[in-house]
Order: structure tokens, then sequence, then C-alpha cells
């Protein structure tokens, strides 16, 4: 297009370029933004923290957490389930006697219902009867004086669910579930601060092939040894014989734990790759 062309104002169209334009100015519309790799994590970093993991440990569906942060979540959780508990049985033994109370009082006022209708007629008098007297009903209540203000009733609480589920599948999570990952270095020797330097997939390599790991590598976590292998090998090397080259020990398909994984920029690796905010939107 020319320069006369993007300088002309004078059309009656209203071109998908201005308002593509103008929406991205003023704010408002859906703005959508395409995530890069910093923002996908890394498959050795913990789902709580987005830190690498020093101790990690992996769930039966594969999420991968420091031991010390997720430990620390299931305790929280514990505490508050408790708390909740506590508060809801409170609730639940208040309306109880507000229960007994009513009937307490319903039953009293039958009695005196009872006891009224069958009074003769010049031995009873109550005040109020004839002559202007006060109501027997009592004041109404009012707005302004804060003894007589109604007051709303309290949120009735739900009993809490005693389990502990985890924060990324949403399934029930005991402590006794985990299961302790060991990575093999790419480079023998390592501290852990000049491995966590190194760049993700220069850190680790998978402890049978000893292919490089990253996130475009699927990995499997072997639950008796807590051995990060690609699903390759599991394909090629492991399930011929269903063992643990590592302890030898046998092996189910629940033992093998395909990890989670982020994606890079370029793949999907079944997560979102575009960032999306809806605003208020701008009528043409």
């Amino acid at each position: 297009m020319t320069r006369h062309g993007k300088n002309c104002t004078a059309g009656a169209v209203y071109s998908y370029h201005e308002r593509k334009k103008d929406t991205a100015a003023s704010g408002y519309g859906t703005q959508r933004v395409r995530v890069g790799r910093d923002a996908i994590k890394d498959f050795d970093c913990c789902c709580l923290s987005l830190q690498p993991c020093r101790d990690p440990v992996v769930t039966p569906e594969g999420f991968l957490y420091e031991r010390e942060a997720i430990v620390t979540f299931l305790l929280q959780q514990k505490n508050k389930i408790a708390r909740e508990t506590k508060a809801w049985q409170r609730q639940r033994e208040q309306r109880r006697r507000e229960r007994e109370q009513q009937r307490g009082e319903g039953a009293a006022k039958a009695l005196r219902g009872f006891l009224e209708a069958e009074t003769p007629l010049g031995k009873g008098e109550t005040p109020g009867n004839g002559s202007g007297g006060p109501s027997p009903s009592g004041p109404l209540p009012s707005f302004w004086i804060p003894s007589l203000t109604p007051e709303a009733a309290a949120e009735r609480l739900q009993r809490p669910e005693r389990s502990v589920r985890c924060p990324m599948s949403g399934r029930k999570l005991r402590l006794s579930q985990l299961v302790s990952v060991h990575f093999t270095p790419a480079q023998p020797g390592l501290s852990p601060g000049q491995l966590l330097a190194r760049e993700p997939s220069d850190r680790y390599v998978c402890a049978l092939t000893g292919d490089p790991l990253g996130n475009a590598t699927p990995c499997a976590v072997l639950r008796p040894s807590g051995a990060v292998v690609t699903l390759a090998s599991v394909d090629r090397l492991i399930r011929k014989d269903m063992r643990d080259p590592l302890s030898g020990a046998a092996l189910t398909d629940d033992d093998i734990i395909v990890l989670q994984r982020g994606g890079t920029g370029f793949a999907g690796a079944g997560v979102s790759l575009e960032a999306k905010k809806s605003r208020p939107v701008m009528q043409a």
C-alpha cells in the first residue's frame, strides 16, 4: 500500500486495520498475546514454586514438586480443613440449640393459647383489649434503634471435604503417594548450584540411553528406583520385560509415571500458548 493510502482518512469504511489499531491503543476488546518459551515451565521445575527442584517428588499423575513446597501445601490444607470442620460443627450445634428453643417457644405459645381459650370471660383481662391500650404484639422492628434492628442470618456453612487434593490435577493426594525422583546429571561431579545454573536441556540425561532431557522430550519416572527415562526407551527397552533396569524390581503400568511437561514456543504439548484477556468491547 502506498503512503497516500495509509494517510487517507476520508474513507467511508472503517477498515479492519484501523479497528485493530484503535482497539490496541484504547485498551478495549479482547487482547491476545502468544506466549514465548520463557513463559512456560521447564520439565524439572516445581509446579508450585516454578523453580528448579533440588529434592523433587512426583505425584501418580506425573506432576513434579519440590518436596518442601508440596509438604508445606499439604499441611496448610489439612490445617484449613480442620478449622473449617470446627466452624461447621459449632454452627451445626448452634442451629440445633435454636431449633430446640423454637420448639420450646412453640409449645409455650400453644399452652398460653389454650389457657386463654379456656379462661371464662370476666376473670382474665388482657391489656389493650378495648380502649386504645398498647398492642400485646410488642414494638415493630426498627432500623434506627440498634437493639431492634433486624439482623441478617449467618451464612450456612457446608461440611468441608476431609481429603486434600493436588493443586494441579485436583485429585486426592496423600503424602505416601509422593515418589522421590532422581535425575541423572549430564555431567557428574557438578554441585547443585553449578547444575542449576546450566540450561534446562543441558542439566539431565536419560538414565538408560544418555539422551538429553527437555520439554520437547517425553519422559517417565520409574517408581521403584525413581529414575527418569525417556518414553522412547520405555517402549523400546523396558516394556519387553517390565522390570526396572536400575533396581531390578518388577514393574506394572502404574509404576511407569509419565512426567507432565510444558510446551515450547513452537509445540503445544497439551498447553495453551495464547494468553487471552477479555476487556470491554468498543462498538464500531
